[in-house]
């Protein structure tokens, strides 16, 4: 056995965790109960009321949904439906049931359908079409719909270094007819896809016969379908994707080739990117410059998921998984008060077993430098293998973003969408070039619930992804899929590539990464209505905002364009004169427990439960309060010999207006006169704070700190049998709203 280079062994890495770019599922049937339709009857807007749809400014209604969702299309989805893996045995995750959750429990006024390129068959392609134009057909008036269905798919792109990372990015399209659809997704390729394809994810037939004999032709069936994957033909390169064949699997390496490949359709689409920062599949340094360009089609992403069921990518930070010295050598960091980075824990840990055995201590200060230089040639994600016997406690609050608001796991801080705004490529000195995007919150959801928990914080293990990071029902299901864990040794490991490839999921740090779920954000939009076309303009138009999950109402409008009319947020604005600002918010509704009398009379009540768990949206008359509105600014450097640090252009918050909680609104009025005296160009946005309420996942890793400020301890929240099902692992948080920034050029 060799060791694996820090290149192959994230390959591999990535060959066990992100199944979701390997093998082609259809709608798994470990249950044969449900088929893939939409059960529910259509109630129509009868059900609407005005304080579930508040009318916005110029007759608009603030509507609510979810454009990042996946069903058992995906392959993790899948996955995470097997019976070992579920402790609860719900089943597949079809298109139909979450059409029905989106309507019923959820509540929402539209939501889009992303599973992963990489996981559609053709048939399955031409199924989840159907399925999508069946719920919406369930919809009422196309003019005047109770539900929005969007087909699309996710391009999952993953290099495997800085300069190859892309990310994820869902697509969307405005219509579902056959003619109105491409006629196959468009996966993404590089070495994460090829390994996946080579290796695909088996579950061992031992495993599964010894385990779950009941389910046995479930994990067979998951295993023909990864080994019969790299079936389906490669799409010829350098052909116009409108002449392809429709059984072909196409691919391409950068958003500019998938722009291209979409501007061939020729359909009305959004490319949204997301998970930006999520240290699983992020490389350590990766930051957005390399696709802020022309080349690139910066210009063509309109919004940016800044919020999801798996973390908040919003803010930027200064600390780094890693620095480079003078000499192009990688050097571990040193902790700081707010950061404790992952290859340093690493050598603490060495260290202190070192130590434990009775070694002096300039040996244990030689293994704990070993094993900082181990841990960075394998990265955070991998970092906890190279400390055999460690446990995700063990590891403490390492490589994540202190005192956040429910941050991703692993924190890539380059990669946020704050490092985004604040940069300028300067190609052109004389039209310098920024991401203009809107904001939208999504779930990222992948049990085929739409909005998941974005009304109730209950259902841990349903209503979030929390399996995702294991989901066993015990040691001995852990033990027989992943091996026991290694005995405990005093110096760093170097794992092999066959000892990454036969742990799978297990090579990636799972325990920790549970804490890191929640339930699903919501993008609101601005529309003139609630018919497709008009939804689908508010978001091109980036009349949007993000919610962290609860129906927080949000306006945000500059005052004094140069027109005089008021512009809402999304806008460009031109002018010289100080710009001022005004700002609406309400918080969302207090809960009443369990369902509205429509989902109630629409839905069967096995159906209920079996999708809702008899909790839905069910809005009392009463709003939480807005505590206060955080108005950030971000102003652009002033010139390509002048672009200063990403922390001197980034002021959040820049400004702090408290909130009367005896008021059913909170309105704040501001204007900025510096912009007017300066030279550089400005955007401004603002978050509504909700008052605390308890939030799933809302501490994380739940650390407590010594008296210096070093973290001690921490209970994390598994997904798996080590924290008990009626565990919710709830904390008070301040849960928020983001409006898209307004865009303020000096001219």
């Amino acid at each position: 056995m060799r060791n694996a280079s820090s290149t192959e062994a994230r390959a591999l890495a990535l060959a066990g965790f992100l199944a979701l770019v390997a093998c082609t599922p259809p709608p798994a049937q470990p249950t044969s109960s449900e088929s893939d339709v939409t059960y529910g009857t259509p109630h129509g807007p009868g059900r609407v009321t005005p304080k579930s749809r508040p009318q916005s400014a110029a007759g608009k209604q603030i509507l609510f949904g979810d454009m990042h969702v996946h069903t058992t299309y995906s392959v993790d989805a899948y996955r995470i439906s097997l019976p070992l893996f579920q402790a609860q045995g719900e089943g597949p995750y079809p298109v139909g049931g979450a059409c029905d959750f989106a309507r019923f429990c959820a509540g929402l006024d539209f939501w889009g359908l992303t599973d992963h390129a990489n996981s559609f068959t053709p048939q399955n392609w031409k199924d989840a079409k159907e399925s999508v134009r069946q719920c919406n057909a369930a919809s009422g008036d196309p003019a005047n719909p109770d539900l929005v269905t969007f087909m699309g798919f996710e391009w999952t792109q993953i290099g495997m270094s800085p300069e190859d990372h892309y990310g994820h990015h869902n697509v969307h399209f405005l219509y579902d007819g056959e003619d109105q659809l491409p006629a196959r997704p468009i996966a993404a390729k590089g070495r994460a896809v090829d390994v996946l394809r080579g290796y695909g994810v088996r579950i061992p037939k031992l495993v599964s016969e010894s385990l779950d004999p009941e389910h046995a032709e479930y994990y067979y069936d998951f295993n023909t379908l990864s080994r019969d994957f790299g079936n389906t033909p490669s799409c010829d390169e350098g052909v116009d994707t409108r002449l392809l064949p429709a059984d072909c699997f196409e691919s391409t390496a950068t958003p500019a080739e998938l722009m291209e490949r979409l501007d061939q359709w020729g359909f009305d689409r959004l490319v949204i990117p997301h998970g930006s920062v999520w240290g699983i599949y992020v490389p350590e340094l990766t930051s957005w410059d390399k696709q802020l360009n022309r080349a690139q089609r910066a210009a063509d992403l309109p919004l940016v998921e800044i919020y999801s069921g798996h973390g908040n990518a919003e803010r930027y930070f200064s600390f780094r998984p890693r620095e480079i010295d003078p000499a192009g050598n990688p050097v571990c960091p040193r902790p700081t008060p707010d950061y404790l980075p992952t290859c340093w824990q690493a050598g603490e840990l060495i260290r202190g077993r070192c130590l434990a055995e009775g070694l002096d201590g300039a040996e244990c200060a030689s293994r704990a430098a070993e094993a900082r230089a181990v841990s960075l040639a394998y990265g955070a994600a991998l970092s906890h293998l190279t400390v055999p016997g460690s446990t995700g406690a063990d590891w403490l609050d390492a490589g994540q973003a202190r005192g956040a608001f429910k941050p991703a796991f692993n924190y890539r801080p380059m990669k946020s969408v704050q490092y985004a705004l604040a940069a300028t490529d300067w190609e052109d000195p004389n039209d310098p070039l920024r991401f203009r995007w809107g904001f939208i919150g999504s779930s990222d959801n992948h049990r085929g619930r739409p909005g998941a928990g974005a009304f109730k914080e209950f259902d841990r293990a349903n209503m979030t992804d929390s399996i995702f990071a294991g989901g066993f029902r015990s040691q001995r299901d852990r033990d027989a899929l992943w091996g026991p864990r290694p005995e405990p040794v005093a110096r760093a490991t170097r794992p092999t590539q066959e000892e990454i490839v036969k742990l799978g999921f297990g090579s990636s740090d799972m325990e920790r990464l549970s804490s890191f779920f929640t339930t699903s954000g919501l993008a609101a939009v601005h529309a003139a209505g609630r018919s497709r076309e008009e939804i689908w303009e508010a978001m091109q138009r980036r009349e949007v905002y993000a919610t962290s999950g609860p129906r927080i109402l949000l306006w945000f409008d500059l005052l004094n364009a140069p027109d005089a009319k008021p512009r809402p947020m999304g806008s460009e604005v031109e002018m010289s004169a100080a710009p001022r600002f005004r700002v609406r918010a309400a918080g969302g509704f207090v809960q009443k427990p369990g369902c509205p009398d429509y989902a109630i009379t629409a839905l069967p009540p096995e159906r209920l439960a079996r999708l809702c768990h008899d909790e839905c949206y069910h809005p009392s008359d009463e709003r939480y309060a807005i505590t206060r509105i955080e108005v950030i600014r971000i102003r652009s450097s002033a010139s390509p010999e002048r672009l200063g640090t990403p922390e001197s252009r980034i002021d959040d918050p820049w400004l702090v207006f408290p909130c009367d909680p005896n008021t059913a609104e909170c309105r704040v009025e501001f204007d900025d006169p510096e912009f007017a005296s300066g030279s550089r160009d400005a955007l401004y946005y603002v978050r509504a704070i909700q008052e605390p309420t308890q939030a799933i996942n809302g501490a994380r890793l739940r650390p407590t700190f010594d008296a210096e400020g070093n973290a001690n301890a921490t209970t994390p929240c598994y997904g798996d049998y080590r924290t008990k099902p009626e565990d919710e692992c709830l904390s008070a948080v301040e849960e928020r709203a983001w409006a898209s920034p307004i865009y303020v050029d000096r001219g």
